[in-house]
């Protein structure tokens, strides 16, 4: 079955699978997939009517024909994994800072006790030359 997509169209549904993998932290997963099927995008296209039962998870019938359709061209695999990485990049912006914060504040405090430590041992040596 051949089934023609309009460009807004196209837009929509490349958005849709693109939020799908970045509200659930998935976007590194997905851009390495898409990436790497990238070279055979026709053939992969074909092969997403064999996964049909899975992938209604995210689409409707018909949504599912119009995405593998819009799969078969090139440009849209690169507007696909661009829009992921943007979206992945928006939705995990704040968490990330988070994480970040966290390893600073970790990090900050191994470098006290270590730090403190050889203050420690400075104020030892400088009192045994004191009493020398």
């Amino acid at each position: 079955m051949i089934v023609e997509v309009s460009k807004e169209r196209t837009i929509y549904l490349i958005d849709k699978v693109a939020t799908f993998f970045a509200q659930r932290r998935m976007g590194a997963p997905a851009i390495l997939f898409f990436e790497s099927v990238r070279p055979m995008n026709f053939i992969g296209s074909q092969l997403m009517y064999m996964i049909t039962p899975f992938v209604n998870v995210i689409f409707q019938g018909k949504e599912f024909e119009e995405f593998a359709a819009v799969m078969n061209e090139r440009e849209n695999m690169e507007l696909l994994i661009k829009r992921i990485d943007d979206l992945d990049e928006e939705y995990n912006a704040e968490q990330r800072e988070k994480e970040r914060m966290k390893r600073q504040k970790f990090w900050r405090r191994v470098k006290g006790w270590f730090g403190s430590r050889k203050e420690h041992k400075d104020i030892i040596m400088d009192t045994k030359k004191d009493n020398e």
